[in-house]
């Protein structure tokens, strides 16, 4: 029995318990007992450190390169070379998320990117084509002012006006309550420390050295306050209050009262399921003049599947991970859970039969040149964290962002020198056992 631990819950969850419950009935040889566990990623390591692991766990690529260094991760690439996959079969990107070190450790199952989706109504409302989302960043400021609509009091009553509308006093005065907006960067499904992309950041060296004073990262986070300043933090505050958690039928993109959000392909199952009449479109984000050549610029990144260290059944589980990979078997887990796959080719029954057409859409996105992923980082948790609490900082405008990021750039380089430190000590031993160990 091949014991499966997988992060997923919901819908998520029932695609690939579906696609496990194929597998068993395929053979008699094998039986995967799949198992939704929340916080896998914790409950991975305390299994994995006291000796007793499943024999497959599902996590996010960027988690490889910290477990790997941990050592709780079986390093694939012996078994990968004896089968019937390899990197070839992947786009690019997503095998190249899945190795670490020279290494690979694990192999991809979900990817997903962002892309603009956009309330087509509310465009036509605010007098904008709605076909025509922003393509510049530019465009993209003056839409999200005429989309934002504040109320206030003029003449004696009460009046709703587009933000562009406002007098110079009425904006300084800032005495108006915000009803709807175009757009805030900080609502959106990925990492709000990953707008740096957007504008040509580099985090890391990709050696020993953190680059969060990089001035592609201080464009972004001053980016990130425009519409503190523009709108105010309070006004802001109030109307972010009456909304709930995004992806829920409270969120104000789902709501109507939200123009422009990032979020990935996904999207869709919520729209259906709390939004079914919005009308909608996607588009890549706009990004800053000159970055990746002008490409379409994108976050991607993928669900994963590994063996950890210790597991009990490696060669059955890996069995159960070829499985997997096999287009078939990839996009019908795609499907059922509204994402695509991470292969290079694509059928046209995939893209024909697929309940979001914007798919193809963040196909291109995840191929483009300007795709970004997380730094690949033992210390990425921690980073993201100090990035995190910058970014509320400068949205809150309690800190300019090169005061922030510095911040940020002395405490992320102090724990990147200690865990260094302790590479430093256990490099060679280390390599030499994902080498041996990579012949099972």
């Amino acid at each position: 029995m091949v014991s499966y631990w997988e992060k997923w819950s919901g819908y998520e969850a029932d695609a690939m318990r579906a696609i496990v419950d194929d597998f068993n009935r395929s053979q008699d040889r094998i039986e995967v007992r799949f198992l939704s566990v929340s916080q896998v990623d914790v409950k991975f390591l305390l299994a994995a450190s006291s000796g007793d692991p499943p024999d497959l766990a599902g996590l996010w690529s960027f988690s490889i390169p910290d477990f790997a260094e941990k050592n709780a991760l079986t390093p694939l690439d012996e078994a990968i070379a004896g089968s019937a996959v390899g990197a070839d079969d992947y786009i690019p990107l997503f095998f190249e998320l899945c190795r670490h070190r020279g290494f690979t450790w694990g192999l991809p199952t979900t990817p997903g990117c962002v892309g603009l989706f956009y309330n087509k109504k509310l465009f036509r409302e605010a007098g904008l084509d709605p076909e025509r989302p922003p393509r510049t960043l530019e465009e993209l400021h003056e839409m999200n002012r005429r989309l934002t609509l504040v109320e206030l009091e003029r003449e004696g009553r009460r009046a709703r006006v587009a933000f562009a509308d406002l007098t110079a006093a009425e904006r300084d005065r800032k005495r108006y309550s915000i009803v709807q907006v175009g757009h805030l960067p900080q609502n959106a499904g990925m990492f709000v420390s990953a707008w740096g992309n957007w504008f040509g950041a580099e985090y890391f060296d990709g050696d020993r050295t953190i680059l969060a004073n990089d001035p592609g990262l201080r464009a972004a986070y001053e980016w990130l306050r425009e519409p503190s300043v523009e709108f105010g933090v309070e006004q802001i505050r109030l109307f972010g209050a009456g909304f709930g958690v995004s992806q829920s039928a409270q969120s104000p993109f789902l709501g109507g009262s939200e123009a422009m959000i990032v979020q990935g392909p996904w999207m869709k199952n919520f729209i259906d399921q709390y939004a079914p009449g919005l009308e909608w479109g996607v588009a890549p984000f706009p990004a800053a003049a000159g970055v990746a050549d002008g490409a379409p610029v994108a976050l991607v990144e993928t669900d994963v599947i590994v063996i950890p260290r210790g597991a009990k059944h490696p060669r059955e589980a890996f069995e159960f991970i070829v499985y997997l990979q096999r287009q078939d078997v990839a996009e019908r887990l795609a499907l059922a859970q509204g994402k695509f796959t991470a292969l290079r080719r694509v059928t046209p029954e995939f893209e024909r039969n697929h309940p979001n057409p914007a798919v193809p859409t963040f196909i291109e996105l995840a191929r483009s040149p300007g795709a970004r992923a997380v730094p690949r980082l033992a210390i990425w948790r921690e980073y993201n964290e100090e990035l995190v609490v910058a970014a509320e900082r400068v949205l809150n405008l309690r800190a300019e962002p090169a005061e922030a990021l510095a911040e940020v750039q002395e405490r992320v380089q102090w724990r990147l020198d200690r865990v260094m430190r302790r590479w430093d000590a256990v490099k060679e031993r280390r390599l030499e056992e994902w080498r041996e160990h990579a012949h099972w």
